[in-house]
């Protein structure tokens, strides 16, 4: 493993399919798909991982499904990695569609109404049946800005569930020897550094192949976004993963890095790229803006994607404007190859000590507003 002078990491994680260079961006897809993307363009970006939702994989097709037609690589046919989340955000998103006890989380289907219990248990189980690289344990994700008391009755469910999850899946995943799927736990704690690394300290003492950061970026400023994440990655071991969930803007990635986080996600990039917002080493580009009507120039001229190397600001901007589908398929593209390679240039600037320079490049860049 690599480090830069700043505490971030360059490291490999292997999993049974394939090893992912880390500090790893995984787009998010949600039901088994990235949204306007096929595997093959993934794998032509350079995709090692993606992440899947495990609330609407077990609600649509379901979980035994996937487990018959040979798990979610094959059913989706997918060749890199997987990591699945555990639902645990998804079914706390649902509001009044749910009651939490410590027994799991009880709650309707957003699709028809019918009724479902989320426990530890049965998310390792769904998972298992998934057939995933990684797994991640039901945790209680709760609103920022949380009372202490909220908080502290939250990080005591979470440790409750882990422990739970963890026996489940070392009982039921070693039945044929080494398990094939890792599963990491999640510090919560929401702004409260103290409980954050009491979290840390309980997972640490269940023990787990890798660590997750959750309940953040959910409305709290950047700058305590950074604070939380420090406080947790200062305690949890060096040598295991470390995975900063549902970050972020381009402009705060190497910020993450920088704080010793390995593997991270969100859903902005493909998100944004339906919405005609494209990421480019200018800054932002609102391609419906009409200055864009006879742009000839590509998307981003430092970008080596396909869309750059064939498509004009022009024909997108049209696209968009007539609603073509194509429209977002590009953007897509070009969204995900961005934040892909931005990965590729904070691992480079970790080997050779520049992070710093390479972070404040991007904050100024993004700084100035759309291009």
């Amino acid at each position: 493993m690599q480090r830069d002078p700043n505490g971030a990491r360059r490291g490999r994680l292997t999993t049974p399919h394939g090893a992912v260079e880390t500090p790893a961006f995984m787009p998010v897809g949600t039901a088994a798909t990235v949204k306007g993307l096929t595997q093959d363009a993934l794998e032509e970006l350079g995709a090692g991982i993606i992440l899947a939702n495990t609330y609407h994989l077990y609600l649509r097709p379901g979980h035994e499904l996937i487990r018959k037609l040979g798990g979610l690589h094959a059913f989706m046919s997918w060749r890199n990695a997987i990591l699945t989340d555990s639902g645990g955000y998804q079914v706390f998103s649902l509001g009044e569609l749910r009651k939490i006890t410590d027994e799991g989380v009880r709650f309707r289907s957003h699709l028809d109404g019918s009724e479902h219990l989320l426990t530890p248990e049965k998310a390792a189980e769904i998972q298992l049946a998934l057939g995933s690289d990684i797994a991640m344990v039901l945790d209680e994700c709760i609103e920022t800005p949380a009372p202490r008391d909220v908080a502290e009755a939250a990080l005591k469910r979470t440790t409750g569930w882990a422990q739970r999850a963890r026996k489940y899946f070392l009982e039921y995943a070693s039945r044929d020897g080494e398990p094939a799927q890792w599963q990491f736990g999640i510090v919560q704690g929401a702004t409260f550094g103290d409980l954050r690394r009491e979290s840390a300290r309980q997972l640490m003492d269940i023990g787990f192949p890798g660590y997750a950061v959750g309940g953040l970026a959910v409305g709290e400023a950047h700058d305590l976004t950074c604070e939380m994440t420090t406080e947790t990655t200062a305690l949890l071991p060096s040598e295991k993963p470390r995975y900063l969930m549902g970050v972020g803007r381009p402009e705060q990635i190497a910020e993450y890095v920088k704080r010793g986080i390995d593997m991270m996600d969100c859903v902005l990039p493909t998100r944004a790229a339906r919405h005609a917002c494209l990421y480019t080493s200018e800054g932002r580009v609102l391609i419906k803006n009409a200055r864009y009507i006879e742009d000839q120039r590509p998307i981003d001229p430092r970008c080596g994607c396909a869309v750059c190397r064939r498509y004009t600001r022009a024909y997108l901007r049209h696209l968009f404007a007539a609603g073509e589908i194509t429209a977002a398929i590009l953007a897509t593209h070009h969204n995900v190859r961005f934040y892909l390679d931005i990965m590729n240039q904070i691992r480079e600037a970790i080997t050779f000590g520049h992070l710093a320079n390479f972070a404040s490049e991007l904050r100024t860049r993004y700084a100035e507003g759309p291009a």
